[in-house]
C-alpha cells in the first residue's frame, strides 16, 4: 500500500475594487433534539459477517523488477524502537529480501497486497498499483490454494486492476453494494492481507465521503477508521449486510502504519471502471482538453459571479475538442449535461464518464452573461504509460526498456525545470538493471523522437516500441535531450 500525506493545495485569488453595503441580518436557529441523534446500537459481532465475506478475500503476490520513481522506492514499515512489533517485522522482511537474494535476480522484488472475487469463473479486483510492473502475479485463495493469474487490464487514474485466474471450479464471490447510500458514521469492515500476515479483518465507520487526496484527477475517496495498513491495498470495503462499497487503496500515515485514516475507492466508481476493463480491457474516457482551477470567492466576485462553484479555464490546449468548440481562457463551466460543476474537481469527473465523440452541452459563464455551448468530445490521451505490462509478444519486449514515462504538462515542467521549447515525452521512472539504465537515461531526460517519429504522449513511445519489434528490429533509438543537450540512444530490445 501507498502511503499519502496530504499536501496543501493551491489557491487562485483575483484582487477586486468594490463598495459593499452592509444590511442587518436575521438569523434562524434550529435546535438539534437529542432524541433524534441517537445511534443505532452496533453489531453485537461481527463473526457471521466475517465468515461469509472472507472466502472471496484472496492474497496476492508478485514479482516484478524494482522500479525508481522520483528517488522513492517501497520500504518495509516503521515503528518505533522496542516496539514489540519491530523485531517480528524486522525479521519478516529480512526472511523476503533473503528469498530474493537466492530466489531472483537482485534487480527483482516482491510484494503482497489483496483482492477480491467478483465472479465465480475467477475474476478478481485489486489496486493498480499492487500488480504495477510485475511480472508475475499470484492469487493466493483463502484456503491456500496458489494460482497464477492473468492481468485482464489495469487503470491508473483510479488506481484500479482486474485479474483472471483458472481454478477449474466455481469460486465464491461477493458483490458490489451502493456506495451513494453509505453515510458518515455507518460501520464498515475491511478485509486484506496487512504485512502479508493473511486474511485479517478490521471494523470502523465511514469518517467522512467525497475526499480528494491529490493523488489523481478523479479522487472521490470514502474516508475510514478502520485500520488498514500497507499490504490492504486491493482488499475490499464492505457494509453490515456483506455488500462491497469500497475497494481499500490509500492510508495518510506519518510512519508506515495505520493511524486511523485510510481511503477506499467508492464501489460506485469502481464498478463502472472494472465493468469497462472487463469488457475491452481498458477504459476510455471523454476529454475536454483544458487546464482548470478553483472558483474561489474573491475570483467569483470578480466575474460577477453569485456563487464560489464551477471551474475556471486556465488554458486551452490548442487543437483539443474545448478550442474547436469555441471555449476560452476565463470562462467559467457550470455544468456538463445538465449536471452541475459545484467543486472545480467535478469537471474532469463528469466530463471522463462521457465517450469520446460524444457531444456534450455546456453551461459557460462569459464576461457576465450564462451562455451553453455544444462540445464534441475526444478521447483522453494517456497521461501516463509504462512501457511494460502487457501480456503480448510486443509487450513482453516493451518491458525490457525499462522506462516509466509522462507526458509534459505545465506541472512537471516546474518540478524538472524544463523549459516551454522542451517537447517530447518525459522520464518519470527507470528500472535498476534495465536496457535503459544502462544505456544512461535517468529520470528527468525526455524523450524528443523514438524511430526518428516525434513524440508527444507516453503512448506515441510504446507505439514506436511495439512497431520495433514487429519489424523485428535489435533496438529502438531514442533521441532524447538530457539537461538540454540532445543526443540519440539506441535501447536494445530483448525478445522473450
Amino acid at each position: 500500500m501507498f502511503t499519502s500525506k496530504l499536501g496543501t493545495r493551491r489557491t487562485f485569488t483575483a484582487f477586486v475594487l468594490a463598495a459593499v453595503l452592509v444590511a442587518p441580518a436575521t438569523w434562524a436557529v434550529a435546535e438539534v433534539n437529542p432524541s433524534q441523534a441517537v445511534a443505532p446500537a452496533p453489531p453485537a459481532s461481527f463473526a457471521d459477517l466475517a465468515a461469509r465475506v472472507k472466502p472471496a478475500v484472496v492474497n496476492i503476490a508478485t514479482v516484478g523488477k524494482r522500479v525508481r520513481r522520483e528517488g522513492h522506492e517501497f520500504q518495509g514499515p516503521r515503528f518505533p524502537p522496542g516496539s514489540p512489533f519491530e523485531e517480528y517485522f524486522r525479521r519478516f522482511f529480512e526472511h523476503q529480501s533473503e528469498g530474493n537474494r537466492h530466489g531472483s535476480a537482485p534487480d527483482q522484488v516482491r510484494a503482497l497486497g489483496s483482492g477480491f472475487i467478483i465472479a465465480a469463473d475467477g475474476l478478481v479486483v485489486t489496486n493498480n498499483h499492487v500488480i504495477e510492473g510485475a511480472d508475475e502475479i499470484t492469487v493466493i485463495l483463502d484456503d491456500g490454494t496458489r494460482l497464477p493469474a492473468t492481468l485482464r487490464g489495469q487503470d491508473a487514474k483510479t488506481d484500479l486492476a482486474l485479474l483472471e485466474i483458472k481454478a477449474g471450479r466455481p469460486l465464491p464471490y461477493i458483490s458490489w453494494g451502493e456506495s451513494e447510500a453509505a453515510r458518515v458514521g455507518d460501520w464498515v469492515v475491511a478485509v486484506g492481507n496487512p504485512f502479508g500476515l493473511g486474511g485479517t479483518v478490521t471494523v470502523g465507520i465511514i469518517s467522512a465521503r467525497g475526499r480528494d487526496i491529490q493523488s489523481g484527477p478523479f479522487d472521490d475517496f470514502i474516508q475510514i477508521d478502520a485500520p488498514i495498513n500497507r499490504g490492504n491495498s486491493g482488499g475490499p470495503l464492505f457494509d453490515t449486510q456483506g455488500q462491497i462499497i469500497g475497494v481499500n487503496t490509500a492510508i495518510y500515515s506519518p510512519n508506515g502504519g495505520s493511524v486511523g485514516i485510510g481511503f477506499a475507492v467508492p464501489a460506485s466508481l469502481a464498478r463502472s471502471i472494472i465493468a469497462e476493463i472487463k469488457e475491452q480491457g481498458r477504459v476510455e474516457r471523454g476529454w475536454l482538453g483544458v487546464s482548470i482551477q478553483p472558483v474561489t470567492r474573491d475570483i467569483a466576485d470578480g466575474l460577477g459571479l453569485a456563487d464560489d462553484k464551477g471551474a475556471l479555464i486556465a488554458g486551452v490546449l490548442p487543437d483539443g475538442p474545448a478550442a474547436r468548440a469555441g471555449l476560452k481562457q476565463g470562462d467559467v463551466i457550470l455544468n456538463v449535461n445538465g449536471r452541475p460543476v459545484d467543486r472545480f474537481k467535478d469537471l474532469p469527473r463528469l466530463v471522463a464518464a462521457a465517450k469520446s465523440g460524444e457531444s456534450a452541452k455546456v453551461a459557460i459563464w462569459r464576461q457576465g452573461e450564462r451562455q451553453s455551448v455544444a462540445v464534441t468530445l475526444g478521447r483522453m490521451p494517456e497521461d501516463e504509460a509504462r512501457v511494460a505490462g502487457r501480456t503480448d509478444e510486443s509487450g513482453a519486449a516493451a518491458r525490457s526498456v525499462g522506462l516509466s514515462l509522462s507526458p509534459l504538462s505545465e506541472q512537471v515542467r516546474r518540478r524538472y525545470g524544463l523549459s516551454d521549447d522542451v517537447q517530447g515525452v518525459l522520464v518519470v521512472g527507470v528500472d535498476e538493471g534495465g536496457a535503459a539504465a544502462r544505456r544512461g537515461l535517468k529520470t528527468g531526460d525526455v524523450i524528443v523522437e523514438a524511430n526518428r517519429a516525434a513524440v508527444e504522449v507516453p503512448g506515441d513511445v510504446v507505439r514506436e516500441v511495439e512497431r520495433a519489434v514487429a519489424a523485428e528490429r535489435k533496438a529502438i533509438l531514442l533521441l532524447v535531450n538530457q539537461r538540454g543537450d540532445e543526443r540519440f540512444i539506441a535501447i536494445p530490445l530483448k525478445r522473450t
